[in-house]
Order: C-alpha cells, then structure tokens, then sequence
C-alpha cells in the first residue's frame, strides 16, 4: 500500500459554512493544505465566488495559514449535474419527495466528490482528505452519514492501494456546536468572518441576515438560522464583548 504524506490535507471546500470550519481546521492542523470545489451546474452556483472570499479572509486572518494554505483546484463536473433533477440543479420548488428526502438530494453526490479529490490527492502525494459532512443534515442526505463516509473510505483506499484518510471534524457536532468549535479555532473574529462571507442557501440568494446571507426560507437557511440563534443564546455576556 502506497504511503502519502500524512502532513498534506485537501479539503473539499464547497465555501458553506461546515466546509469553511473544516477548511480552517485544517489549516491549523497540516503543514500544507489545499482544496477541491466542483462545479457541478448547481443552482446555487454564487458558492463558487463564496469559495474564494473564505480563502482570502482564512489567510488573512492568521500568518501561518496564509503560508499553509495551498492551490484551489475547481472540477467541472456539469454533466454530473445535467443527469440530476434536483432542486440544487433545477430552477424547482423544494419539497419533500416520496422517498421521504427533499428534492435537494443529488444521489451520489459526495461520492462523486470523494472519489474525485481522492484521485487529485492521490496524485499530489496527499494522504489526508477534509469534508465538512454533518451528520446533523443526514435526514435528508445519506451520503452525510458516517456510515456512508466510512464505506466510502474503505473503497477508495482499496481501490487506489494507498493510505488515505478522511477527517470529518464537523461530522458529530449540531450547526450551534459547530459555531463554537469555530471559536475555539480563531475567536470571534473568524466566526464572523465565516458567517459572513460562507454561502449556504439552496437559491443562491445573498440578502443579509444576522445568521449570514441566504433567502431565509429554505431548508439549509432555516437550519442555518436556528444554529446560529442557538449558538448565540448559549454565550455569556463576556462572549458577547
């Protein structure tokens, strides 16, 4: 089994706000780290411009990140989206399906991405990958389970003969925790800067809200929008200076 250097990560940075806290995780943890967007024809295509207003305010925020923090590699995968009628692909309604999934799941999608960034990693003598998977979201999507994520890994490591492995580090946590851990990362400072440049609503809308920018009615802005309130009930008033 082929060694890769366990100092290099690549994060799969979509530019939300789980990928962002793993992405700035990351950078505290590696020696070097780079990251992996796909464009895939998602209907919220502004988390592409998201992607690189993060990047430029993480290296900014710390001198020792900005010399970490390595190459953006964006995947065009729009053929992958093209057979996908979904909601993330779709100019559509989003609805519960009968499946008992909102219509925003693309089957197969995290593992499109998994396999495509184990492959780029692979090549560039990385052995670590980042996802900002929650399983807080595995209601509706199953590739977000951990049981998935670890399938997935066992797969990739068989198929590529190499020691790869995957860290989740947002995978356990609720969106209020996952605030919080984002403090302990960089303070107050890098949890703003998160909340408010990091894109997560479905509709690609950016209107300002106190939880960041989003429509404010879909599915990830309402889960987003209740972290946050949780996030910020929980602080003291020594927090809140």
């Amino acid at each position: 089994m082929r060694q890769l250097n366990r100092n290099r990560a690549l994060v799969l940075f979509s530019g939300g706000q789980d990928s962002s806290i793993a992405l700035a995780w990351a950078l505290q943890q590696f020696d070097s780290v780079e990251t992996i967007g796909f464009a895939y024809g998602q209907r919220h295509k502004v988390e592409l411009d998201a992607r690189q207003n993060v990047r430029q305010i993480l290296i900014q925020h710390d001198p020792d990140w900005k010399q970490r923090l390595g190459p953006d590699h964006i995947v065009d995968l729009a053929g992958f989206g093209e057979i996908s009628e979904t909601a993330l692909t779709r100019d559509t309604e989003i609805v519960m399906t009968e499946a008992g999934l909102p219509n925003t799941f693309v089957p197969g999608r995290n593992l499109v991405f998994l396999s495509v960034a184990a492959g780029l990693a692979y090549r560039r003598d990385i052995a670590v990958l980042v996802a900002g998977m929650c399983e807080e979201d595995a209601t509706g999507y199953p590739d977000c389970r951990a049981d998935t994520l670890k399938a997935q890994l066992g797969a990739l490591r068989l198929g590529l003969d190499a020691d790869m492995r995957l860290e989740t580090p947002v995978l356990h946590i609720t969106k209020a925790q996952s605030w919080a851990f984002a403090q302990t990362l960089g303070g107050t400072r890098l949890v703003d800067a998160i909340r408010i440049h990091s894109h997560t609503c479905y509709k690609g809308v950016r209107d300002v809200h106190a939880w960041g920018a989003g429509c404010g009615a879909c599915p990830a802005c309402q889960l987003r929008a209740e972290g946050w309130q949780a996030y910020v009930s929980a602080l003291s008033p020594m927090d809140l200076d």
